[in-house]
């Protein structure tokens, strides 16, 4: 029987966060993980440079069926107070697009600081560890592994959420909160490519590896990113921020050439080049597979001088609004994090404690909190672990 003052479940970003905060305060902290490696979604991330906060971090970059509960806790540690504490370790960093903040080195540098400081704090990590049963007791939880028994005051859970199961994402966090009675929004895949029927895919095939700048847009919410055709559908960043927002059948619409009125340019080359093929227009302003099949799907072959001004507007809008309806997800297997879970009106946005099991606490991904890509969900974790760290 092991007996500790804080049990963490989970060294992820989050549980080593919180893990971190505890043992500053004193208390005597356990973390335990299934994984035989620490935190494995860092390391993968960002190419293996782990993306790990925003130069700009708002709480309008997550979505949540409350979009209030995220402010809390991103006011009291910031991506600045992040930024600060890589510093301190002498880890350096690089700016992409978008304000997305990127190791020079290696994700590894942020595993192995996390580990350090958890080191300095008096924290005791158990890895390659299986939790086979958690009970409520009156001073607390008794909690059964594949090896122990342990018994804590306070139980944190940080397993995240249901995306990459190949490095070990599991359901755990949410199983837990159904079996103590809260409520869980439906979880799904979220900063996930898009997948087409095979209709679809036929129209499109010979498109795999063009990627370019679009504007994607679905219910109400538009993004500006690099948007790339794969295989089975399309991909990028673009399409990756738009996934969490869409649902099942709904269409997304995409502009493949935002900077450009495709049907003032078709006009005007048709005045001045009227022999000029539509195709043979559209090719100095997209790649030219993309540019000959759209004047194809819109029956657009001839020469601009035999197209009515009304062809060449649906020939336009194919491009400038070009609709379409997903089949579905690239799924779990790819996605970068879940959408949905442990319902933020069953937590303390405080103490990230649940309203109804004193004692009980969830952190990082396995909450109703979705940051869009770009160091958000990072920023989510430490923010998160850090605030649920100074109440357990």
């Amino acid at each position: 029987m092991i007996k500790t003052d804080v049990l963490i479940i989970g060294a992820g970003a989050a549980g080593m966060m919180c893990a971190i905060e505890a043992g500053k305060r004193g208390r005597k902290t356990l973390v335990l993980d299934h994984a035989k490696k620490l935190a494995e979604k860092i390391r993968i991330s960002g190419g293996g440079r782990c993306n790990f906060t925003n130069m700009d971090v708002q709480p309008k970059n997550y979505i949540s069926q409350n979009q209030h509960f995220c402010k809390s806790a991103l006011k009291r540690y910031s991506n600045w107070d992040f930024i600060s504490l890589i510093s301190e370790y002498g880890i350096t960093y690089h700016e992409r697009d978008h304000g997305q903040l990127f190791c020079d080195d290696s994700a590894q540098q942020i595993i192995d600081m996390l580990k350090t400081e958890c080191q300095k704090a008096g924290v005791d990590i158990r890895l390659n560890t299986k939790i086979e049963g958690v009970t409520k007791t009156e001073n607390g939880f008794l909690i059964l592994t594949d090896e122990t028994e342990v018994e804590c005051e306070k139980l944190v859970i940080a397993t995240g959420g249901l995306s990459i199961p190949k490095i070990g994402a599991s359901n755990f966090g949410l199983k837990q909160a159904e079996l103590f009675g809260l409520n869980v929004i439906h979880p799904r895949p979220a900063l996930v490519p898009f997948t087409f029927d095979q209709a679809t895919r036929d129209k499109l095939d010979g498109f795999q590896g063009i990627a370019l700048d679009a504007v994607i847009s679905c219910n109400k919410t538009t993004f500006r990113e690099a948007l790339l055709f794969t295989h089975k559908g399309i991909s990028g960043p673009s399409v990756l921020q738009i996934s969490s927002y869409w649902n099942p059948g709904d269409a997304v619409v995409i502009n493949l050439l935002p900077d450009v009125d495709v049907f003032e340019a078709l006009k005007q080359a048709k005045q001045s080049n009227p022999k000029q093929e539509a195709k043979t227009t559209l090719a100095t302003l997209l790649p030219k597979r993309l540019a000959h099949r759209f004047a194809e799907n819109a029956d657009c072959n001839g020469k601009l001088a035999e197209l009515s001004d009304k062809k060449l507007k649906e020939l336009a809008d194919s491009i400038n609004s070009w609709s379409l309806i997903p089949s579905g997800t690239e799924g779990y297997r790819t996605a970068e994090v879940m959408s949905g879970g442990v319902d933020t009106n069953e937590l303390s946005s405080k103490t990230f404690e649940a309203n109804k099991v004193p004692g009980l606490h969830f952190i990082g991904e396995v909450i109703d909190v979705t940051g869009h890509l770009g160091g958000y969900n990072f920023q989510w974790a430490w923010a998160s672990g850090y605030c649920a760290g100074q109440f357990v």
